[in-house]
This record gives C-alpha cells, structure tokens and sequence, in this order.
C-alpha cells in the first residue's frame, strides 16, 4: 500500500514552498510553488514521473523567468526617498534660513534636524517638502 500518490507529494512541496517564501519574504519561491502545483496538476491526469518533473520545472523556471524580468524592468526606488518605507518623505518643513553651503536645521517631530537643499535654483526661506532622509539628515525641495 502506498502512503502519499504523486500528486499529494507535489502539493506538499508546493505547500513548503510557500511556508518557505512567509519565512522569508523571497517571492520567488512562490514562483516555485506554481511550477509544485503544476507538477501536481500533472500527476492528477495520471502523466508520468518524467512529466511530472518536467512540467514542474518548465511551470516554475518560466514563473521565475518572469518575475525576474518584471522586476529588471521596473525603476527601483531607494529606500531613504520611498514613501511606502520612508513616512517621513512627503511631509513639509518650515524652513527660516539657509546657510551659504545649502544647509539648514528645521524643527521636525519635535527635534532639531540637519537639513540640505536639492532643488533648482538657490534656496529660500519658507515651506519646503521632505525628499529623502540620508541617516539623521532631511533632503528637501521646494
């Protein structure tokens, strides 16, 4: 008597995958797991071991393929200037000075923080918006 059929093999692998991929947060496994559940879809209509295999790497080397080249093709954005990491970018200081070098200190959150310019032109006094936080200093622009 045999303990698991192919399929419900597959289907574990695929289950560990994504066990694997919450983990660790590398979504490729997840892409992994597609070529698993395909091998098991495989196995379902009664297709040979070599199939099986086959279908799984092909499923799971394409899903793969694909994700890899998305990503390559998307402009990465650094995580001192990204919004979604950083909630400080976006937010806007008041601005009373700057000195000759294009740096000042603002008042933010209740702290002194360093401060420099990154915009167009010469700076001025006044409302400007947070662009970047580069360790304890606020990159800003107008």
């Amino acid at each position: 008597m045999e303990l698991w059929n192919g399929s419900t093999l597959w289907w574990v692998i695929a289950g560990t995958l994504v066990a694997l991929e919450l983990a660790t947060g590398t979504f490729y496994l997840l892409m992994l797991a597609l070529g698993a559940a395909a091998g098991a879809l495989a196995a379902h209509l009664g297709l040979g071991l070599t199939t099986q295999i086959s279908t799984a790497a092909l499923v799971g080397g394409l899903a793969v393929l694909f994700w890899h080249r998305r990503r390559a093709g998307q402009p990465q954005t650094p995580s001192s200037s990204n919004p979604d990491v950083n909630l400080d970018v976006g937010q806007q200081v008041q601005v009373t000075h700057w000195l000759a070098d294009g740096r000042t200190t603002v008042r933010y959150r209740g702290a002194e923080w360093q401060a420099r310019f990154d915009g167009s032109g010469s700076p001025a006094p006044g409302l400007h918006t947070i662009r970047a936080v580069e360790g304890s200093c606020l990159v800003l622009a107008p």
